[in-house]
């Protein structure tokens, strides 16, 4: 039950003094030089001048400052029904966190290769071939810390100052932002509702450039729930799907998208493990060994016990991943169906992932202040649709108990009512 699968396609000065590092402990202290023409005695000891343009242009994450609010109001005892969560409800189960507990006791608590251990890069071989239908030698596989670090990854070996990136609206809320501290510009692409909220090769072929370097789809996609079909993704040159849905890894489909595809995944869904931040890319050699090389030099590696623990994750029962995603199933059915029946919204059945993007423009208000009234008023917590690049709309998440949802649910149903 792999979730919110991205693949990243390739289309074709301050001064700074690093003190030496401590004799103990390895601390090290990075001084940022003072604006040119300043006396270092007259200024801050930190100012708007000492941060970058790139990360001055970075947004912060909405959905995180949602949960963040969220989790605020649930710590003064007001009760939150939550439909805005991006994890499954469920711990993780109990066989693989035995492994990483086994795995620390045995000492497995020092650095590993920065790609990760060799067998867990062996298991992920194995179920590209299994599940994907896609041929990666382990050292086409790098292990990463969560599947976030892996898409930053991805950007950061292949895209240069000016570079173009394609990313079809609405976008899983990080993309322009990480393409953006890389140097590249985002070209965002409005999906439309009536087609599902995938980007078509029409569309992809109008925003191509000569500068374009990448184009980014995530299937099943983050917010939307949208699956691309085989010929779909052909046109454009995981597990949690539903019914006769299949995933389909644009790297699968010939030899030329196989060299020019980065695909990226992770444990955080499928396994309920979103706090042990695994993740991974698999790409061809000369795109695995940049990956690699990045990832050397940010954080070493993946935290080893945490990955014994994914190696238990693929090695073990699961039946884990399929009654998940047989209950989420369930929910998303019932939540389709409340949904419909709401007159001022309208919905597309999601074919993956958890979420439902709800189109509110007949609501009138801006996404940002509907889900502040619908939290601050009704206790309905929801991710307003410009996070994902997409006013009129809000996501709406069904990874929660039936309680919850259909609590959440209804006061959704009075809030559009009264607006």
């Amino acid at each position: 039950m792999t979730h919110d699968i991205h693949h990243f396609t390739c289309a074709g000065p301050s001064l700074r003094a690093e003190k030496p590092p401590a004799p103990t402990g390895g601390l090290r202290d990075i001084t940022v030089a003072p604006p040119r023409g300043e006396d270092v005695n007259q200024i801050p000891a930190a100012t708007m001048e000492s941060i970058s343009s790139r990360v001055l242009e970075v947004t912060p994450s909405l959905t995180l400052a949602v949960t963040n609010q969220t989790k605020a109001l649930i710590a003064k005892g007001e009760e939150v029904y939550g439909l805005a969560g991006g994890e499954p409800e469920v711990d993780t189960p109990q066989f693989i966190k035995d492994a990483a507990i086994a795995a620390m006791q045995a000492g497995k608590t020092k650095y590993t290769p920065a790609a990760g251990i060799p067998e867990l890069r062996e298991a992920l071989a194995a179920k590209f071939i299994a599940d994907n239908n896609v041929s990666y030698d382990a050292k086409q596989i790098c292990v990463t810390n969560g599947a976030k670090m892996a898409c930053y990854n991805a950007i950061l070996a292949v895209v240069e100052e000016g570079d173009e990136v394609i990313i079809p609206t609405p976008y899983w809320v990080s993309y322009p932002e990480m393409v953006r501290l890389a140097g590249g510009k985002p070209v965002l692409v409005e999906t439309k509702e009536s087609n599902g909220w995938k980007m078509t090769a029409e569309q992809f072929e109008a925003a191509m450039t000569p500068a374009t370097k990448m184009v980014i789809l995530n299937s099943p996609s983050n917010p939307t729930g949208a699956v691309y079909t085989e010929q779909e993704l052909r046109d454009i040159g995981e597990k949690l799907v539903y019914g006769d849905n299949k995933h389909v890894s644009i790297a699968s489909l010939s030899d030329e998208l196989y060299n020019l595809t980065i695909t990226v995944n992770g444990f955080s869904k499928a396994y309920s493990m979103t706090g042990w931040r695994l993740g991974y890319t698999a790409a061809p050699k000369p795109l695995a060994d940049a990956i690699d090389k990045i990832q050397s030099h940010t954080v070493s590696n993946a935290t080893t016990f945490a990955q014994y623990g994914a190696l238990a994750a693929l090695q073990g029962d699961q039946t884990f991943i399929s009654d998940l995603r047989d209950e989420y199933d369930v929910k998303r059915q019932f939540m389709f169906a409340r949904l419909k029946g709401i007159n001022n919204v309208r919905v597309v059945e999601p074919k993956g992932a958890f979420y439902f993007f709800v189109y509110t423009g007949q609501l009138g208000l801006k996404s940002m202040n509907l889900t502040d009234k619908l939290l601050s008023r009704y206790k309905v917590a929801a991710i307003p649709g410009i996070a994902f690049g997409y006013e009129e709309g809000v996501r709406l998440s069904y990874c929660t108990t039936l309680d919850v949802l259909n609590e959440g649910l209804t006061r959704f149903e009075q809030f559009c009512r009264e607006h």
